[in-house]
């Protein structure tokens, strides 16, 4: 108990509550941007809190990804163009209830299901991060290889066109991750004789331009696009009414949204998606959705909220990022000198709680300024993106200088930005790739090491329960995305051969 304590009174703090407050404020301009992403803010972020103390600097970041998360919903809502992917799904019903004149339910509606989600998504970070990493104090390297290596296996359903494509761009980012010395033999790789690589990329200039500058080129073929605005007055809390009829759709999608969270590589517009998915399945209005119905608001918007509490839980417990953005926290951790995984909820447990209560923190807040300033903030819509973007770019230049004061760093910034552009037009992930940049070093280290304990025997890794456990997770996890149709086939067609005799 006393570490709770300890961490809720570090987030306390006037200062760091300071910082949530501009986190969430961030997060919420940010989502409601259309183009502008979290894992984007996040990046232009982080080099700027390397000046800050720890605690407050990934206490901002949370704050940030929670906010974000909830902010897309208001454009989604108002001029049906989500500002952050998650919110897709939200817009599908609340972009036609506020056609209608009903924006203050839709929003009241969106907000109330964003905080309860959230909150219950950190609830179960609380009991569970600490209780997985009881699990993984048992792990050696082989196990923590065999998770890695799971990991990267789920890149492959990720949302995109192409599993095969996400598996790719995971396999890339693996590999930009091998760039320098390595720690076990001293041999230098792909450094060509470019003495900044011996160390290795640096994370920041490499996630400010896939993130930021890949986007700034993908907008910049968009500058002349128009949005609908829909006039909204007085945000309203949900009716009674509304409560009754989707308290069961947000319980649903609450759970169903922090389980997905939790998984390695998912994310929040995946839960979002099935939040929406099975909120249509278990109504019995189903053919009012995509008209209008509080359902197909509060399930998306429960369900992408609940995630990131979720991620959190691997990120922290296990050190294996839960989606895109953790992705870039994980790597602030380890910038500002943490080790995550289990060790750092047994000697740090206060820090850990500490992200508890910032990202509760944050949700309070959201739900004030969701009620109160969802119409302010839906006029930042109107700033043009001849200004908006080149913003973006300045602060993408002094965020990949500020990290290092290397010059090289803002030319690698701009070849991850063309490489980022590139790879969208052409379908592949960002997120697969930052998976796979971040678990690099996990997989060569622990590998490495495994290597050394077993003489060189790989089939020595077997002897492990949980590594073989982890292969054939991992295995299934491949072949998932073409098994699932073949097995949806063979269980739809008993049903209909019989229907049809």
């Amino acid at each position: 108990m006393e570490p709770v304590i300890e961490g809720l009174s570090l987030v306390l703090d006037l200062n760091n509550i300071v910082l949530i407050f501009g986190g969430v404020l961030i997060g919420v301009v940010v989502g409601a941007l259309p183009g502008l992403s979290s894992p984007m803010a996040v990046a232009l972020l982080l080099p700027f809190t390397l000046s800050l103390e720890p605690v407050p600097a990934i206490c901002m970041m949370a704050a940030l990804y929670c906010a974000g998360t909830f902010g897309g919903s208001i454009t989604a809502i108002l001029i049906n163009a989500p500002g952050a992917p998650p919110a897709v799904a939200t817009a599908f019903d609340g972009y036609p209830m506020a056609k209608r004149g009903e924006a203050g339910r839709a929003l009241g509606l969106a907000t109330f299901s964003s905080v309860f989600g959230g909150v219950f998504s950190l609830v179960v970070f609380l009991f569970a991060a600490p209780f997985l990493a009881k699990v993984a104090l048992k792990f050696r390297p082989p196990e923590y290889f065999a998770l890695a290596i799971f990991a990267l296996s789920m890149l492959a359903s990720i949302s995109g066109k192409s599993s095969l494509r996400n598996l790719i761009s995971g396999g890339f980012g693996v590999l930009i991750g091998t760039i320098g010395i390595h720690l076990t033999t001293g041999v230098e790789r792909f450094t060509f004789g470019i003495h900044e690589l011996t160390e290795g990329i640096n994370f920041i200039p490499v996630l400010i331009g896939l993130f930021a500058m890949s986007e700034l080129l993908n907008q910049s073929q968009a500058l002349d696009v128009a949005y609908e605005r829909i006039r909204t007055g007085v945000v309203k809390l949900p009716s009674r009414a509304d409560l009754k009829l989707v308290w069961p759709t947000i319980l649903r999608s609450s759970g169903i949204g922090t389980f997905i969270g939790i998984l390695p590589a998912e994310g929040s517009t995946v839960a979002a998606i099935m939040g929406y998915n099975e909120a249509k399945r278990w109504s019995k209005r189903k053919e009012e959705f995509g008209s209008g119905t509080p359902e197909g608001i509060s399930g998306p918007e429960a369900a992408n909220n609940a995630a990131t509490g979720g991620a959190m839980v691997p990120t922290l417990a296990l050190g294996i990022p839960g989606s895109g953005t953790t992705a870039l926290i994980l790597a602030a951790l380890i910038i500002h000198g943490f080790r995550p995984g289990p060790y750092l909820i047994r000697e740090t447990p206060e820090f850990v709680y500490a992200i508890f209560g910032a990202m509760l923190l944050a949700n309070i807040m959201f739900l004030a300024i969701g009620l109160i300033g969802a119409k302010t903030f839906s006029m930042i819509t109107l700033i043009p993106r001849a200004i908006l973007w080149p913003a973006v770019f300045t602060f993408s230049i002094v965020g990949a200088y500020a990290g290092s004061g290397s010059i090289f760093d803002i030319w690698v910034m701009f070849i991850a930005g063309v490489a980022g552009f590139i790879m969208l037009r052409h379908g592949f992930g960002l997120a697969p790739l930052v998976m796979g940049l971040i678990l690099g070093k996990l997989v060569e280290e622990s590998f490495s090491q495994s290597m050394i304990m077993y003489d060189n025997k790989f089939l020595g890794l077997f002897e492990s329960p949980i590594v073989t456990l982890l292969f054939v997770l991992t295995f299934i996890s491949l072949l998932w995305p073409f098994m699932g149709p073949i097995m949806k086939m063979a269980f739809s067609h008993p049903r209909s051969r019989g229907e049809g005799e």
